[in-house]
């Protein structure tokens, strides 16, 4: 890679931190009322979608979206998709309009001025720590009960092995959905690793395609069951991503 080509993507990159930082900067004053109280979040949530749009676009990636089905208002959804890229955060965002709780690793709660509304507003949890992951299972419950949807990276992390399409799912979104009776909406996020990777020096602006695929519901499901669910979901995203339909 040539220099010149290595410092534009640097600065690139850097760029996609200001545009992280920036905005929340600027929003500060309704983000921390609306961080204040569960009961506003629905108003935090506009303000996450106009953060997440301003990074997405500001970067150069446009998004183009098929969706077999989509969420509807007042309804609760287990919200699962492959994660390779930070984008994902934001793509997910940009693209569900209603509102919902990311469980998401504790380590993101680290990068300053993000982090503080990132542990405000999402569900920590530190794999490492067994009981961290069953007070964020706990958690999720709380916020189910209380109508809020939730979205889960079931692969637990990104893999750290890059010739491995798609990881093997862990449990918990499956068995949310199940214990609360909630349609699971499988996503498959096709480009963020390629347009922006974990590795620094590397992507570039494009297109963003994901796929929102018909909804798995779980009411005559019981939990015995969440294996069959689990390995059901694996295979719709794994088959988009081998096979793309857009």
């Amino acid at each position: 890679m040539s220099f010149i080509k290595s410092a534009a993507i640097l600065l690139w990159r850097i760029w996609f931190y200001i545009l992280m930082i920036v905005p929340i900067i600027i929003m500060l004053p309704f983000l921390i009322v609306f961080t204040s109280s569960e009961k506003f979040y629905p108003q935090y949530y506009v303000c996450a979608r106009i953060w997440s749009k301003i990074i997405i676009y500001g970067m150069g990636f446009h998004i183009k979206v098929d969706a077999d089905e989509l969420p509807k208002k007042n309804k609760s959804y287990m919200l699962v998709a492959n994660h390779t890229s930070m984008l994902d955060i934001m793509l997910m965002l940009s693209v569900i309009k209603q509102p919902f709780v990311f469980i998401g690793k504790k380590e993101l709660g680290k990068i300053p001025i993000f982090g503080f509304f990132y542990r405000r507003t999402c569900i920590l949890v530190d794999r490492k720590n067994q009981k961290s992951g069953k007070a964020a299972f706990e958690e999720a419950q709380r916020r189910l009960k209380q109508g809020n949807s939730v979205c889960i990276f079931p692969e637990g992390g990104v893999p750290d092995d890059h010739t491995i399409i798609l990881d093997q799912f862990k449990d918990g979104a499956f068995r949310l959905a199940i214990e609360h009776k909630i349609p699971i909406i499988p996503l498959t996020f096709h480009d963020n690793k390629k347009r922006f990777s974990y590795k620094f020096l590397t992507g570039r602006p494009g297109k963003l395609r994901v796929k929102i695929h018909n909804f798995i519901h779980t009411k005559d499901l019981e939990i015995t069951c969440r294996k069959e669910l689990k390995e059901k979901t694996h295979n719709i995203i794994l088959e988009e991503l081998r096979d793309p339909s857009l």
